[in-house]
């Protein structure tokens, strides 16, 4: 049998994993686009918070300056998390979820499909709109272009992570209140390295270590958390 032969079926297997994956990010995005008014009102929040800040402490730069990496961060992380409650629970109640378990594609792959389908329609979109709103508070373009780069880089994180408290409360009565008691505690690190890669450039101090730990921890995340994940809706569905 030639190399041809034997590279044939992991080509195969291959191709269709990656056709599996852009199936279930592809139907999630279109579930995502009849229900945009989910994402706008994720982004109005996000909007509202972050120029609700500089209204009510004042017009002084430099505390402003200094406030802008916690309250931008702050408020992307509540934002993200308005849809994290949704991620799985219209699966499992109109039976899609079983239909997914079902499925000859690994459960864990469906996971990570599902979670980058939920950061496209969250986490992305804040971190683009996060520039415009850090003008509010007088950050220096280079100060904008980190603040950019360190949510491109930790709201990844807050879809993989909330994706197993999502998972973790399927089906769970007032599920809402108890995914954020969840969530929130395992997401504050990736908030600290990511207000903190922020606050580091506009100091002037180095920032490679904060986004040294935000790139590890995102590492880390995409192997173990689509697994854990998957198993947490084993046990709901069962």
């Amino acid at each position: 049998m030639t190399s041809a032969a034997l590279a044939h079926p992991v080509t195969s297997d291959a191709q269709r994993l990656v056709r599996g994956l852009s199936c279930v990010v592809l139907r999630d995005l279109r579930v995502a686009w009849r229900r945009r008014s989910d994402t706008v009102a994720g982004l109005l929040f996000f909007v509202m918070v972050v120029s609700l800040f500089p209204l009510g402490v004042g017009p002084e730069p430099e505390l402003l300056r200094t406030m802008a990496p916690g309250v931008l961060w702050v408020a992307a992380l509540l934002a993200s998390m308005l849809s994290l409650g949704r991620l799985f629970a219209d699966d499992h109640q109109d039976g899609t979820l079983e239909q997914l378990m079902l499925s000859a594609m690994p459960l864990p792959l469906l996971v990570l499909g599902k979670v980058f389908a939920h950061w496209i329609g969250t986490g992305l979109l804040l971190s683009m709109l996060s520039p415009i709103l850090g003008l509010q508070f007088d950050l220096p373009w280079d100060t904008l272009v980190v603040l950019w780069l360190s949510l491109l880089l930790g709201t990844p994180l807050l879809s993989l992570v909330g994706g197993v408290g999502a998972a973790l409360t399927v089906g769970v009565r007032g599920s809402g209140v108890l995914l954020t008691l969840l969530v929130l505690p395992l997401v504050t690190p990736v908030l600290i390295f990511g207000a903190g890669a922020v606050e580091a450039n506009r100091s002037g101090w180095g920032m490679s270590a904060h986004f040294s730990l935000l790139g590890a921890g995102l590492l880390l995340a995409l192997f173990v958390t689509p697994i854990v994940t998957a198993a947490a809706l084993r046990l709901a569905v069962d």
